[in-house]
């Protein structure tokens, strides 16, 4: 952690509305991506940003660094939030590409294709472990690097190339076996 982010949070944690408020626009896009990519509803996705805000604010005063980023805390405030979701409506799927940020959308292309592709892809992603899937959606919608993946996920830069090879390689096999 940043000597900057040790102070924000320690800030925060005296009730800086400023210090709040920063943590708030440094980490909201990410965690609204995370979620939206997860419960394919824009509304739902910013019920449960602002829910995970909340649960900052309710619990910031307790937090206790442990070596990873704030925005690790973050980002499993937002995967229990999803998986209590997922119990509650029995339904999560990817958010269709032309749902993503702007920031996160391929270059366009024929509108069938992309079609055919992301209803594939959407498939494909399906046979993932959470893990995997997390790693997946880490790397190549949000483009955060191994480095941070592995501190995001509390787990080793080896254990995430292993989930991310895995991971494609299981999306390679879903695809190939499709004849896609």
């Amino acid at each position: 952690m940043s000597n900057d982010e040790a102070e924000l949070i320690r800030r925060a944690q005296q009730w800086d509305r400023a210090a709040i408020t920063e943590i708030y626009e440094r980490h909201q896009p990410q965690i609204y991506r995370y979620i939206l990519y997860r419960v394919q509803d824009a509304d739902l996705a910013g019920e449960l940003t602002g829910e995970v805000f909340l649960r900052l604010v309710e619990h910031i005063p307790r937090f206790t660094y442990r070596g990873r980023p704030l925005l690790a805390w973050l980002y499993t405030i937002a995967r229990n939030l999803i998986a209590d979701t997922h119990r509650q409506t029995r339904r999560i799927y990817p958010v269709p590409v032309e749902d993503l940020p702007p920031a996160s959308r391929p270059e366009p292309f024929d509108p069938t294709e992309q079609w055919l592709t992301r209803q594939r892809l959407e498939q494909a992603l399906a046979y993932l472990t959470e893990e995997q899937y997390e790693v997946i959606l880490l790397r190549f919608v949000e483009g955060v690097d191994i480095e941070s993946v592995a501190r995001l996920l509390g787990k080793s830069v080896r254990a995430v190339k292993s989930l991310q090879y895995r991971g494609l390689r299981a999306l390679r096999q879903v695809l190939e076996r499709n004849g896609w």
